[in-house]
């Protein structure tokens, strides 16, 4: 699992990351002052960092060049922060800052900042997807809905996996039925896909992000 340091003084926000990351199961630990961060960073580095700016006991800027004279580039350091102006960002970098995210700001577009740095660190391959509070490993071929892990039915794990590569458009009930079992060579009709979508949702709570498009076919997008 991804370890990520948090360093922010909003525990509104830090929480509200935290819980988001974790349902897309990374493990975070918040730091709500720099001399908390170092004390952690002494005894473990992460995979990334999360780093505000404007900190009660000091400024970020000096944690960031602390690490990279401690560790120099190992460690992915990710800014999140509300000073949006050029010069903010250009100095952000100049700092040691691998990336830099102005508040407010997206949750999914930063997990997706988060793994970018990760990937090009070579301490992640994207195996997972995700949309709300689900999550499926491409891997392992498991589904969770938070921390639980969800077993499903081979069809239902297609039907489930063909959703999440499409995430944010429609796909059509023929689509589904031919990818999910006509691809197989086992011919089905109409009603079967409604049945094995009735049973999925329940499976997985009912999700909102899971949408029907009457008449049509069905789209997953994030509603969080």
């Amino acid at each position: 699992m991804t370890t990520i340091y948090y360093v922010e003084d909003d525990r509104d926000i830090a929480e509200n990351v935290k819980t988001y990351l974790q349902i897309r199961q990374m493990e975070v630990h918040l730091f709500y002052s720099i001399a908390d961060a170092k004390q952690a960073l002494l005894r473990k580095c992460p995979d990334l960092l999360l780093l505000d700016r404007n900190m009660p006991d000091g400024n970020g800027d000096e944690l960031c060049k602390w690490i990279r004279r401690l560790w120099g580039n190992q460690l992915p350091i990710l800014y999140l922060t509300v000073r949006g102006e050029t010069a903010d960002i250009v100095q952000g970098f100049q700092n040691g800052a691998d990336d830099y995210v102005v508040k407010p700001f997206e949750l999914e577009v930063l997990h997706s900042r988060i793994l970018a740095l990760l990937r090009r660190s070579g301490q992640t391959k994207e195996t997972r997807l995700f949309c709300d509070h689900l999550s499926l490993d491409t891997d392992k071929m498991s589904v969770f809905w938070e921390q639980e892990e969800i077993l499903l039915s081979q069809p239902e794990y297609q039907l489930l996996l063909l959703l999440m590569k499409n995430k944010g458009k429609t796909v059509t009930r023929r689509q589904l039925l031919e990818q999910v079992w006509d691809s197989n060579g086992n011919y089905v009709n109409d009603n079967t896909l409604t049945v094995t979508m009735k049973r999925l949702r329940e499976k997985l709570h009912n999700p909102t992000c899971l949408k029907t498009i009457r008449s049509f076919g069905y789209r997953l997008e994030e509603s969080i």
